[in-house]
């Protein structure tokens, strides 16, 4: 059975899309970009202040499924710019210490036009 999330700490779907599904102890959140869950508007014009927007959200998807970083054991990051990898790495490593599995790749854009935008699949449901 498949669970959707629901939590108001992070921005909503602005499309035919949930803020995340679990289904088998597995949460499989999706991509999340610097939106104010509270205006829906992009946070930040710097690729560090977007990244902690980011890690913002997802800490927020995270917690209502009583999960933390830890528990993330995929990670997929898209940059628009991949001259900014070293500043949101260097934002990234302090969220997600228990190092999961990562992919990180260049993009030619991204929704709104932001700087980042990262997806995690965590193990939830201990």
């Amino acid at each position: 059975m498949l669970n959707y999330v629901e939590t108001k700490n992070a921005p909503a779907a602005i499309g035919p899309y949930s803020q995340g599904i679990v289904v088998h102890g597995l949460a499989f959140f999706s991509g999340q970009i610097p939106l104010s869950p509270e205006t829906g508007a992009v946070v930040g014009d710097t690729i560090e202040a977007q990244t902690e927007q980011v890690m913002a959200n997802i800490r927020a998807l995270l917690e209502s499924q009583g999960a933390d970083f830890t528990d993330v054991v995929k990670t997929t990051c898209f940059l628009a710019d991949i001259a900014d990898f070293g500043a949101f790495n260097e934002i990234y490593g302090k969220y997600f210490t228990g190092k999961p599995a990562r992919s990180c790749v260049a993009v030619k854009d991204l929704p709104k036009g932001v700087l980042c935008e990262v997806e995690c699949i965590a193990a939830v449901g201990k």
